[in-house]
């Protein structure tokens, strides 16, 4: 039975399949601003583990020490949990509290 097939007997199987193939949910990753993770740093997390150009990261940088939080960037919720961890370990490791959190796109 082809796909055309499948579409002219069952109007729901074609629902049905279109239901399976739904985008996943994405995450935004966001930084926190503190008053002792050095900008440097900062921006050294956005370069190794978000690949940020220096442009890039500078700019997030400077937004986090700005307005209190930036964004990194929009993954699927492994990717995005995974990028969470690794800022954590990594400003856990270099002796910083640098904060990072995800949240689901709406």
């Amino acid at each position: 039975m082809s796909w055309n097939d499948a579409d002219r007997s069952d109007g729901q199987s074609r629902l049905a399949v279109e239901q399976e193939i739904k985008e996943p949910d994405r995450y935004r990753v966001l930084l926190h601003n503190d008053d002792y993770t050095s900008m440097d740093f900062v921006v050294s997390v956005l370069r190794n583990i978000f690949h940020k150009t220096p442009e890039e990261a500078t700019a997030i940088m400077l937004l986090v020490h700005r307005q209190g939080v930036g964004q990194c960037g929009v993954y699927t919720r492994e990717v995005a949990e995974t990028k969470v961890r690794r800022v954590r370990s990594t400003a856990r490791a270099a002796g910083y509290p640098l904060k990072c959190t995800m949240e689901k796109v709406h």
